[in-house]
């Protein structure tokens, strides 16, 4: 599920920030944390997915005009039907009934009735006066009492940043209303009873917190902020005191209902080197480091600066001091140094320099594979690995001048993305246990592909589908016991597989419906984008796809749900499987699509497409398809993909009119059965 930071008009990159940071600190992994636009809230169905929706600090106004009538209607509805949400500073006064802000001051005034209502009655600012627009001149490191009959585990005090937020005037007056913290000292607005600074409601099956200050704010981040001598002494006066910050914070996630790390002090890993080799074939390693030297323009021979990320590249016999870790708790993943240390010989990097991925692993299983049946060798001969990344798709299609220099099947993976991307420019943490990785297509124009290059996701999911179900042989649909496992792909290329509740006998694997009652039977395993651009005459296609393999959270993983199998196994006397590794279904995918694509360029996706029915959740099912406002939707029947375009079809049961849908344009909900535009 996600937890969504509002990014639109209103805000401050600021606060979004600190939003995102501190709720990444506490809520990861169990939530993808990620921002989400002005447009997107108030067009898509964010809601269906979405277990936290956060308005941060900025001002109020731009909010009103911005998320008045639609908007503001989307968010109660999300909270009333079960959503939490949490009002920062600007997204309090704005969540509240009525905002009164400096009242009397003609310059700065603001004050008029509020469409939410998640605080009943006004949100009276400044509670300390001296705020100033654009600007720390008025801010201060505010002291909180904390209510420790409702947050027992919080420090008594903590210290938290403040900038021109309010006072839930009259708070103790509703017995709906519980104030978690208020003020310590006595604030500008004449409240001297309440002083509420953080409150929670209840509203409908939803909870609302909202808070005047700012706990979210991490004094290590504001630091980063030297130019402002204000700024700067504020976050020295509240790094003591952050441990509790954290701890408040914390309680009170947990008291909205959302599940938060064990560890208070978790933090984001920092960006490790990415380790390089074609051990099968060190000649391609030696032709990728010779075409940088000398088609790109390379700082010091070694550096190559790119449209978004700078590149360090360094030989094998280095050591690694070229490569100091910086000490400090923040680090912007965009703007540090990605380091690539090169094997160009049929040396390997020392297997405690990369102790989630056996490199010497992968290199053996994807010979292993080979010698039993022979394909071109393009895709996996040459990868680089790296153990915390940005991204990999970033650091591949944002880079066009790396990206060009790259061979055909070159595979870039890691063990954890710290700025994971997804549809819609979504950004998140991805736990370890997590298989990302992202895969070169260099398509000519004057191939086949490059004519339905659309199609390409089609067949990425059928490699990676048929890893998973043949991970114990080679053979297609052969996989010594794991071909029961209850996979399908939803269209075009997303996995999902049958949550380990559900599986209760090995029938479940031939999948009918995908919900009881309310309850969804199925849950995502694997997302995948692909992304294209043009250059120097090719295109250059890169797959990106996470595969929750090991990891127990946010939903379930492969080995979780191979557990649950086992337990069938052995109920029929069969000995258990193993479970899936990294190395060894990155090499079974890679091979894959060596074996596909080599038909595929010639073929086209249409000798595919059987397989790709008989592993999707679709055929024959019945679905909405959303119209608009001068059009209502229309209830049809799947029937299948164009092998042209890669079109998803569907007949209308009232008119008999046949609708061709485009996968970059539609999503589809399997739970709701609803194909909605994007």
């Amino acid at each position: 599920m996600n937890a969504l930071v509002y990014a639109g008009p209103g805000t401050t990159s600021e606060s979004v920030k600190h939003c995102l940071e501190s709720l990444r600190l506490h809520l990861s992994p169990h939530y993808a944390v990620v921002t989400i636009s002005e447009a997107a809230l108030l067009k898509e169905p964010w809601m269906w997915k979405t277990s936290l929706l956060v308005l941060p600090g900025g001002a109020d106004l731009p909010f009103c005009k911005s998320l008045n009538g639609e908007g503001t209607h989307r968010i109660s509805q999300f909270v009333k039907k079960g959503g939490k949400f949490i009002g920062f500073c600007a997204g309090a006064y704005f969540s509240s009934s009525r905002v009164e802000f400096e009242v009397g001051n003609l310059e700065m005034e603001v004050s008029g009735l509020r469409e939410l209502k998640f605080y009943p009655d006004t949100a009276k600012g400044c509670a300390f006066k001296g705020f100033v627009y654009d600007s720390h001149e008025g801010a201060l490191a505010s002291r909180l009492v904390v209510n420790s009959k409702i947050l027992p585990n919080s420090p008594l005090e903590v210290l938290n940043y403040y900038n021109g937020g309010c006072v839930f005037y009259g708070a103790s007056q509703y017995d709906d209303v519980e104030i978690l913290a208020r003020y310590a000292d006595r604030t500008d607005i004449p409240d001297d009873e309440d002083r509420a600074a953080v409150v929670y409601r209840k509203v409908g099956k939803g909870a609302v917190l909202l808070a005047g200050s700012h706990p979210e704010y991490s004094p290590s981040l504001m630091m980063h902020n030297s130019n402002d001598k204000k700024y700067s002494e504020i976050a020295k006066a509240l790094i003591d005191g952050d441990y509790g910050r954290k701890l408040f914070l914390k309680e009170c996630l947990i008291k909205l209902g959302l599940r938060v790390n064990d560890d208070v002090n978790f933090s984001i890993p920092k960006i490790s080197p990415v380790f390089l080799s074609s051990y099968l074939k060190p000649s391609l390693a030696i032709q990728l480091v010779f075409n940088l030297k000398h088609n790109l323009e390379l700082i010091n021979n070694n550096i190559l600066e790119d449209n978004t990320d700078t590149f360090c590249f360094h030989d094998e016999t280095e050591n690694n001091d070229y490569f100091t870790e910086d000490n400090s708790s923040f680090q912007d993943p965009n703007a540090v140094v990605k380091h690539f240390k090169v094997f160009a010989s049929e040396n390997l990097p020392d297997p405690k320099e990369t102790p989630y991925f056996n490199m010497r692993q992968y290199f053996q299983h994807l010979n292993t594979l080979r010698s039993k049946e022979k394909t071109k060798n393009e895709f996996g001969s040459i990868i680089g690995y790296s153990e915390v990344v940005s991204s990999t798709n970033t650091m591949l299609d944002s880079n066009p001048k790396l990206l060009s220099q790259l061979p055909n099947g070159f595979v870039l993976t890691a063990t954890t993305q710290i700025a994971g991307r997804g549809r819609g420019g979504n950004v998140w943490v991805n736990p370890k246990g997590v298989m990302a990785s992202s895969i070169l297509f260099k398509i000519p124009t004057s191939s086949r592909v490059a004519k339905s290059l659309v199609t390409v996701q089609y067949l990425c999911s059928l490699a990676l589908i048929e890893s998973i179900l043949g991970y114990g042989s080679i053979e297609t649909g052969m996989g010594g016991g794991y071909e029961d496992m209850p996979v399908r792909i939803k269209w075009p290329n997303d996995l999902f597989i049958l949550k380990p509740e559900y599986l209760n006998s090995f029938q479940d694997h031939q999948i009918s419906d995908t919900v009881v009652g309310t309850d969804e039977k199925f849950t995502k395993i694997s997302g995948a984008l692909v992304n294209s651009q043009y250059l120097n005459g090719n295109y250059y296609l890169v797959w990106g796809v996470g595969v929750n393999v090991s990891n127990t959270a946010p939903t379930t993983s492969l080995n979780n749900v191979l557990s649950k199998l086992n337990v069938l196994r052995e109920q029929k006397g069969l000995p258990p499987l193993p479970p899936y590794q990294h190395e060894l279904l990155l090499a079974k995918i890679l091979h894959n699509l060596d074996r596909f694509y080599e038909v595929f360029v010639s073929s086209g996706l249409e000798p595919f497409l059987p397989l790709y029915y008989k592993r999707w959740l679709h055929s024959s099912q019945k679905v909405e398809v959303q119209g608009d406002t001068a059009r209502p939707n229309k209830t049809c029947i799947i029937r299948g993909i164009t092998p042209d375009y890669g079109l998803l079809v569907a007949d209308d049961i009232n008119s008999g009119e046949t609708l061709y849908l485009q996968p970059d344009g539609n999503s589809f909900d399997i739970f709701k059965g609803l194909v909605y535009r994007k």
